[in-house]
C-alpha cells in the first residue's frame, strides 16, 4: 500500500477522524433527549455501511473477507463493542461533551488491569501507579460534577456509564488482540460492524420512536459522519505504527471542548481540566511503559540466541 508508514498522513487522518467522531457525538447528544440509545446505534451502524463497502473494495477480497473460524470470538467482541457504544451514547445524554470524552480515556487503565487475567501479563509498579493516577483524575471530574458531594441522579449515572464505556472498550481491545492472532483487520472490522448492527436491530422494535423529518435527517447525518470517521481511523492505522499515532487520539478532548462550547455553550471547569490532565498523563505513561517493555523483551532474549 503506497501510503503505509507515512506518519504525517497517519496523524492527519487521526486528527480528522476524531474531529468527525466528536461531531457525531454532538448529534448523539442533541438527539439523545428523545431518540432511544438503541435507535441511535442502529442508524449509526446502517448508514456506516458505505464504509464497509470501501473496506471490502480496498481489501480486494470481497465477501471472502468474512470467512472465519472464530465466529464466537467475533460475536463476543461485538457484544462488548455494543455495550461500550451504548454506555458512551447514554453518558452523552447526561454529561457535558468534554467530561464524557475525558472519562472515556479510562480505557488504557482498564486494559492494563484486564491484561493480567486475559493475557497473563505482569504489571509492574510503574503501570500500577499510572492506573492509580488515572482513577484519581476520574474522582476529580466526579467531584466537579457534584457526584461526590451527595448529588444524586444524572451526574452519578453519567459518570458511572462513561467509566463503564472505558471498561467495555478495554475488553474490546483485548478481544481484538486475541482475534488478530489469526484474523485480518479487515475481517475483524467487517464482523464488528455487521454484528453490532444486527444486535441493535434485534432490540429496535422494543425501543422505536418515530423521528420527525428533522430528526431523521440528523440521524442519517450521524451515521454518515460516524462512518466517515471510522474510515479515516482505519486509514490512520494503515499509515503508521499504532505507538506513533496513539497520542493523537487525545485530540478528541480538544475537539470536545471546542464543539461543546459552540453547540451547547459548555465551558470546562477547573475540575474537568485537572482530571483530564491526570487521565491523559496516565494513558500516555502507560503507552510509554508498553514501548519500553517491548524493547526490553528482545534485549532480554539476545543472550539466549
Amino acid at each position: 500500500m503506497a501510503f503505509r508508514h507515512d506518519i504525517r498522513r497517519g496523524a492527519l487522518c487521526m486528527l480528522a477522524s476524531h474531529a468527525l467522531f466528536t461531531a457525531m457525538n454532538v448529534l448523539v447528544k442533541e438527539l439523545g433527549g428523545r431518540i432511544p440509545v438503541v435507535e441511535l446505534m442502529v442508524f449509526r451502524s446502517v448508514f456506516a455501511l458505505p464504509v464497509l463497502m470501501v473496506i471490502l473494495m480496498r481489501s480486494g477480497l470481497g465477501l471472502g473477507s468474512l470467512q472465519t473460524r472464530r465466529f464466537g470470538g467475533h460475536a463476543l467482541r461485538a457484544g462488548t463493542g455494543i455495550a461500550a457504544q451504548s454506555c458512551g451514547f447514554f453518558a452523552l445524554t447526561l454529561l457535558p461533551l468534554a467530561e464524557q470524552t475525558a472519562l472515556g480515556y479510562t480505557q488504557p487503565l482498564f486494559v492494563t488491569m484486564l491484561a493480567i487475567p486475559f493475557l497473563g501479563e505482569r504489571v509492574g509498579i510503574h503501570r500500577w501507579s499510572a492506573v492509580g493516577i488515572g482513577f484519581c483524575g476520574v474522582l476529580v471530574i466526579a467531584a466537579g460534577q457534584g457526584a461526590l458531594g451527595g448529588v444524586a441522579g444524572a451526574p452519578v449515572m453519567g459518570i458511572a456509564t462513561a467509566v463503564a464505556q472505558g471498561m467495555f472498550s478495554a475488553l474490546t481491545t483485548l478481544l481484538v488482540r486475541q482475534l488478530s492472532a489469526t484474523e485480518s483487520s479487515t475481517t475483524i472490522t467487517l464482523w464488528q460492524s455487521l454484528l453490532m448492527g444486527g444486535f441493535a436491530l434485534l432490540l429496535l422494535p422494543f425501543f422505536w420512536v418515530t423521528p420527525t423529518p428533522l430528526e431523521l435527517g440528523l440521524l442519517i447525518l450521524m451515521g454518515l459522519v460516524g462512518g466517515a470517521a471510522q474510515w479515516l481511523l482505519t486509514e490512520a492505522w494503515a499509515s503508521a505504527q499504532v505507538s506513533a499515532l496513539a497520542p493523537y487520539s487525545y485530540s478528541a478532548l480538544l475537539w470536545s471542548m471546542l464543539f461543546g462550547f459552540l453547540a451547547f455553550g459548555d465551558l470546562p471547569g477547573p475540575a474537568m481540566l485537572a482530571g483530564s490532565v491526570l487521565i491523559v498523563a496516565a494513558g500516555l505513561y502507560i503507552l510509554h511503559r508498553e514501548l519500553v517493555r517491548r524493547k526490553a523483551v528482545p534485549a532480554a532474549e539476545e543472550p539466549k540466541a
